[in-house]
């Protein structure tokens, strides 16, 4: 019984491995006459990976599995023990399979065991031993891990084949796959028995191709008519199209017309489709009308290859495929052209975006901006000011300030709230990070009035 699991489209939801978070330690050991920091760095996290197989001829387990995620990396450890890096997701996918981002070709994986790494795993966070400069010889600082890449793409398979074997359902093509091949596609005398795309290997002469039957296509396929359509595209990476005709034809369409509706459909598909060689075989020789038929095809197409053939009754198929076998001959697969050089350009995304919303609030974008966020320990007050110093380095207070940031404006970054008092990460707000009850960084003026409260306080005491 005949399949109808075959799967060639499927959206993914694919995440990496987050990297392992810092270590934030230092050493104390009695007799020991020097300590110090000793936190560890967290391990990576792992990459998922698409790798070609094959072995697989569909994309049933993905649809079933979509969601694909990899391990995170550890954290790392005292003593300044680094955190295992995640091992990376390997992921089969059958040969053919193109992968889509946002409607555009990325990868297209033709070739058993050509890998594309899909999604990165994060770094790990640096543990607080990688922060002692001579200034700071006690950094109570250690960086979260780094998020992983988190995409969503398309995979469309597209069947690899030598010999694409195209007509109007009921011509005969499965029947022709089963007497070349050890294939066994399901036969019967009715139209669209085919559903889906069957592959089989023929040996002929020494000479060995793979042969893919289409399920039949109909006029307006182009158009999403019939169920050929669906399949359309497994032919683009055909080498020679053998057009198999039913010399009775289709549905009231004569079978010299027949073929002309199937070239202007496979035209309108792709035009690439029209530039491949084809060869025609008339079907069916055993029946009434068939020797006539052949006679108008092949003087009204003189200039391709015609043959009568008898699929069921093996007839005629030698020379069939002593003809498939010299065009693959004169149509080798083509390479891959390099690219051809020229000037490197490359693009320089902003290291962060600015804008104001309805509300009042500044929202800050930008890839490096978000990574610096999601790597910042909160609960840290050394690393919260370690981020003000980085943000004001590269220039994003002056860029505020131009945009009307005052005191008391709320900034938005990376799902996070900062008010804004003299300085970005100067007090997270009330409704964003707020650890023990208390706001994770006082302001500026907040801590100058502390230290004068205890300078007085202090000097109340001595006198």
């Amino acid at each position: 019984m005949q399949s109808n699991s075959f799967l060639d489209r499927v959206k993914i939801y694919v995440k990496a491995g987050k990297g392992g978070d810092g270590c934030l330690s230092f050493r104390r050991e009695k007799f020991i006459e020097f300590g110090g920091p000793n936190g560890g760095n967290g391990g990576k996290g792992g990459d998922v990976i698409l790798k070609a197989e094959p072995n697989l001829t569909t994309l049933q387990e993905l649809a079933y599995n979509p969601h694909i995620e990899a391990k995170d990396g550890a954290k790392g450890g005292t003593y300044n023990k680094y955190g295992v890096g995640a091992d990376d997701k390997i992921v089969p996918v059958p040969l053919g399979t193109a992968i889509k981002k946002d409607g555009v070709v990325i990868a297209d994986l033709t070739t058993a065991g050509q890998e594309i790494i899909i999604a990165r795993g994060g770094r790990g966070g640096r543990g607080n031993q990688s922060f002692k400069t001579h200034q700071n010889t006690a950094p109570r600082i250690a960086e979260i891990g780094q998020p992983g890449e988190e995409i969503t793409l398309v995979l469309e398979l597209r069947v690899l084949a030598d010999v694409g074997l195209v007509g109007f359902p009921n011509a005969g093509k499965s029947t022709f796959l089963t007497a070349i091949t050890a294939a066994r596609p399901k036969v019967a005398d009715y139209p669209f028995t085919t559903l889906n795309p069957n592959l089989g290997i023929c040996t002929h002469k020494g000479k060995s191709f793979v042969t893919a039957d289409i399920p039949g296509i109909i006029e307006g396929a182009s158009e999403g008519k019939g169920l050929g359509h669906q399949f359309l595209k497994h032919i683009e990476r055909t080498r020679v199209l053998l057009h198999i005709v039913d010399p009775a034809g289709f549905d009231g369409i004569d079978a010299v017309k027949s073929i002309k509706i199937i070239e202007d459909e496979l035209k309108t598909f792709s035009k690439e489709l029209a530039k491949k060689p084809r060869i025609i075989a008339v079907n069916k020789a055993d029946t009434a009308g068939a020797e006539d038929v052949f006679k108008k095809i092949k003087k009204k197409y003189a200039a391709r290859p015609v043959f009568l053939i008898s699929a069921a009754a093996r007839g005629g198929l030698g020379k069939t495929l002593d003809e498939i076998v010299k065009t693959l001959a004169a149509n080798p697969v083509k390479a891959a052209k390099p690219a051809a050089a020229g000037p490197a350009v490359h693009a320089i995304a902003p290291v962060f975006t600015i804008s104001p919303l309805d509300d009042g609030r500044i929202q800050i974008s930008g890839k490096k901006i978000e990574e610096f966020i999601a790597m910042t320990n909160f609960a840290q007050p050394e690393a919260v000011e370690r981020l003000g110093k980085i943000f004001k380095k590269i220039g994003l207070e002056k860029a505020l300030l131009k945009h009307g940031a005052t005191d008391g404006t709320t900034i938005v970054a990376c799902g996070k709230e900062f008010e804004w008092n003299g300085g970005l990460g100067a007090e997270v707000s009330a409704e964003a990070e707020r650890i023990g009850g208390r706001t994770v960084r006082e302001s500026k003026a907040q801590r100058l009035a502390k230290r004068k409260a205890r300078r007085e306080k202090k000097k109340g005491l001595q006198l």
